[in-house]
């Protein structure tokens, strides 16, 4: 009788939770840039466009989703990419 365990067994949990970020990666990078440029385009149609000023802060949000998005994305791909080489 041999003792055989399964390849998800053998894998150390530090690669299981690399493999599942990877996974994730494209929906936590790509969502909150949907959002904002959703919220940019609600804005341009419907506060600029129509000279509305209570959609600025639609903008306000948009840009504060979009620049904190690409701060952490960058960090974010930085430490996965040294986390796979390894």
């Amino acid at each position: 009788m041999t003792d055989k365990k399964p390849d998800y067994l053998k894998r150390s949990s530090d690669e299981i939770l690399i493999k599942a970020e990877l996974w994730f990666a494209p929906l936590l990078v790509t969502l909150p840039i949907i959002v904002s440029i959703f919220l940019i385009r609600d804005w341009f149609y419907r506060g600029l466009a129509l000279g509305n000023s209570t959609y600025d802060g639609e903008l306000f949000l948009a840009l504060i989703i979009l620049i904190g998005n690409i701060i952490f994305d960058i960090l974010f791909i930085k430490t996965l990419m040294t986390q796979i080489r390894r």
